[in-house]
């Protein structure tokens, strides 16, 4: 069976991504920021959303596991700053439903979800530069970069939150990245 850990960054919805994978039958554990990275058996892992960058605990050791990540919100952040792109603050601060266009029908993490999906997102802050060797995969109105993808290294990022009821296809995100880290 496969196993996903889910990195706890403090995210006021990171209980809902665990749920949300073992609903769809993974062996998934929720693990707090801190855990040290040798201590991790995973085949995929999920760094959550989180209230701030400064409390990313042993984040950028999990980057060099060699396995599948999925960054979300804070996380898809967490990948832009620890592999020199860039984070800044968002133009449109808080939640709100966001029409992201997908611009990569092939990627294997959101491909599947073009032309368009509706999400929940927060914007407070925001990947600002791509870092070397993504993909931009997803834009809209209020956010350049929605989403984003290296699949040569298996890592991607949404900003939006796949695991909330205003997401209208985040089980199939989940879906896909099961599937990636099944490869």
């Amino acid at each position: 069976m496969t196993r996903i850990v889910v990195i706890d960054n403090h995210g006021q919805f990171t209980h809902l991504e665990h749920r949300a994978l073992r609903d769809l039958g993974v062996d998934v554990e929720l693990l707090d920021n801190d855990t040290p990275a040798a201590e991790i058996d995973a085949d995929g892992i999920v760094l959550s959303g989180g209230p701030d960058m400064d409390r990313i605990g042993n984040c950028a050791e999990y980057l060099q596991l060699d396995v599948p990540v999925l960054g979300i919100c804070l996380g898809m952040q967490i990948l832009a700053a620890e592999l020199d792109g860039a984070v800044g603050s968002g133009d449109y601060g808080g939640y709100a439903d966001v029409n992201v266009e997908i611009l990569d029908d092939e990627d294997p993490l959101v491909g599947s979800l073009s032309p368009e999906t509706r999400v929940w997102a927060s914007h407070a802050d925001e990947v600002k530069e791509l870092p070397e060797g993504f993909v931009h995969t997803g834009t809209s109105d209020v956010c350049g970069i929605e989403s984003m993808s290296d699949t040569d290294r298996d890592l991607y990022g949404v900003q939006w939150h796949p695991e909330v009821a205003h997401t209208e296809e985040g089980r199939e995100v989940f879906e896909n990245f099961l599937a990636i880290c099944e490869q």
